[in-house]
């Protein structure tokens, strides 16, 4: 299974986070999973590709052609993808990837992840998004959702293929067996 995942490209103030990027690379290696994601060389970015790359797995780099970005491309990947823009970069991932992840991020992390759960209301086709909830870190979001249903304005099945994950383990088991019948 090709799978994107999103994560910061700073390493963040927990060390914890840095343990999830290495054990998220490994499980996407040691199953078989490909990896999708920004193709950077820094932050928890670089820490889920190197751990990637260690273990023997499949990783390929979807690149806008921003400077800052295009300076920072990591060295060893088995493919790279190079797009015009971010806008083009979250386009060709959705295209790309056949499930989701999301680690602890910033800015960019949120519009990725964003991108996918709007793709998946207005899209017949339906793609597995789980965030990783490190130190509670989506918490408040998984609230937010909880109040966005209560008051209306997403429906019940739009939680079918989103998953707020609590441990690595949790989400492989939901991204593995999305849309697979009991």
């Amino acid at each position: 299974m090709k799978i994107a995942v999103f994560l910061s490209s700073r390493t963040g103030k927990s060390p914890e986070l840095a343990q999830l990027a290495r054990r998220t690379g490994a499980w996407l290696a040691e199953n078989g999973h490909e990896l999708v994601y920004g193709g950077e060389d820094y932050g928890l970015m670089s820490v889920l590709a190197n751990s990637v790359i260690e273990n023997g797995g499949r990783s390929v780099g979807v690149i806008p052609n921003l400077p800052l970005m295009m300076a920072n491309v990591h060295p060893g990947l088995n493919e790279y993808i190079y797009v015009p823009d971010m806008a083009e970069r979250k386009t060709t991932m959705l295209k790309l990837a056949e499930g989701f992840i999301a680690l602890p991020g910033g800015y960019g992390t949120l519009d990725e992840f964003s991108e996918v759960l709007c793709e998946n209301r207005l899209s017949d086709v339906k793609k597995p998004l789980a965030l990783l909830n490190q130190n509670a870190f989506y918490t408040p979001f998984r609230a937010y959702l909880e109040n966005m249903l209560a008051e209306g304005m997403i429906d019940p099945e739009d939680f079918d293929f989103l998953r707020v994950a609590d441990s690595l383990e949790d989400a492989a088991a939901f991204l593995e067996g999305f849309g697979k019948c009991p």
